[in-house]
């Protein structure tokens, strides 16, 4: 039995802590997971949504969690010497430690990230990196993994933060179970990037269309240049404004839209590789092994395995 322990800190992030009860605390996992809520003293936590949370437990349950995961909490302050003292002992014996989006600052205050990477959410990078200077700092990933340390973006990175736990507990096929039960994707493309809206001024009216023509010619190859005259602006524009809204260039957004279509074609039919990598404009089934495999560090048969897996117990 694996045991998890959520550090709610005041106020903690409601949606954040919910995360990782919702993937550990679930009925289905009491069979692998044990989940409790501590705090650095039991009883009512307040949460940033206006109601409290219940906390079973005080600092002594990280002596004994194999994994600690600390929820966002505002406003972000040192949570004090008994907690990252808490924080550092359970690293010290090699507990995994694991925080969604703000509860990054508190990993950061206890030291455990100085020489490593890391991510936060991306609205508030910059004081992080101010606070934190001994910590490499990538404000576009969903989720850094350092092993015994993890980090995970803004709000429903935690998703991906939980789900990639789980897929180094138990496989592929669990996780996949979890994230259908969830109704989440079990990897997303991309990061935060995505999400860090700065319109150009006047906007490109056309893209969305171009985009929705692009993903029904995925079969063939596509030039930026084509993309460019179906949004009717040159290359540069276009480029940028691909950048802007979805934090990747064209070709970069051609290619997740190609190893998506692979992923759904691995799952819901029997084509073999070969022909699902030309379906998918992929081309041949060595490089659709190297971008899936880039993404989700299995190969297509495992891929299909693990969600063909993931449906039976469904």
């Amino acid at each position: 039995m694996h045991r998890v322990v959520a550090l709610a800190l005041p106020e903690v992030v409601a949606f954040d802590l919910a995360i990782a009860a919702e993937i550990f605390g679930h009925p289905d996992e009491r069979d692998r997971y044990s989940f409790l809520v501590a705090a650095g003293h039991p009883g009512m936590v307040p949460s940033t949504s206006g109601f409290g949370i219940q906390a079973t437990a005080d600092l002594n349950a990280l002596r004994m969690a194999d994994t600690v995961i600390v929820p966002g909490f505002m406003p972000y302050e040192d949570p004090g010497p008994e907690v990252t003292a808490a924080l550092r002992a359970a690293a010290a014996r090699e507990a995994r430690i694991a925080s969604i989006s703000l509860g990054a600052f508190a990993l950061g205050a206890a030291g455990l990230l100085d020489g490593r990477g890391a991510t936060t959410h991306w609205q508030h990078f910059d004081e992080f990196s101010r606070r934190f200077p001994k910590v490499a700092v990538n404000p576009g990933a969903l989720l850094v993994d350092e092993g015994a340390v993890l980090t995970s973006g803004g709000a429903a990175a935690g998703i991906d933060l939980c789900l990639h736990l789980v897929t180094g507990d138990h496989g592929a096929p669990v996780a996949t179970q979890i994230s259908r039960r969830m109704v989440a994707p079990l990897q997303r493309s991309g990061g935060q990037a995505r999400f860090m809206r700065r319109p150009l001024p006047g906007g490109l009216r056309n893209l969305g269309s171009t985009c929705d023509w692009a993903i029904g010619e995925l079969h063939r190859p596509i030039t930026v240049a084509e993309l460019a005259a179906q949004a009717q602006v040159n290359t540069r524009v276009l480029t940028k404004r691909f950048q802007e809204e979805t934090g990747m260039t064209p070709m970069e957004w051609l290619t997740t839209q190609r190893v998506l279509e692979a992923k759904r074609l691995l799952e819901a039919t029997e084509l073999p590789v070969e022909e699902i990598a030309q379906r998918c404009g992929l081309g041949s089934a060595g490089n659709l092994r190297l971008h899936l495999g880039r993404e989700t560090a299995m190969t297509p048969a495992q891929y299909r395995r693990a969600f063909r897996s993931a449906a039976g117990m469904s």
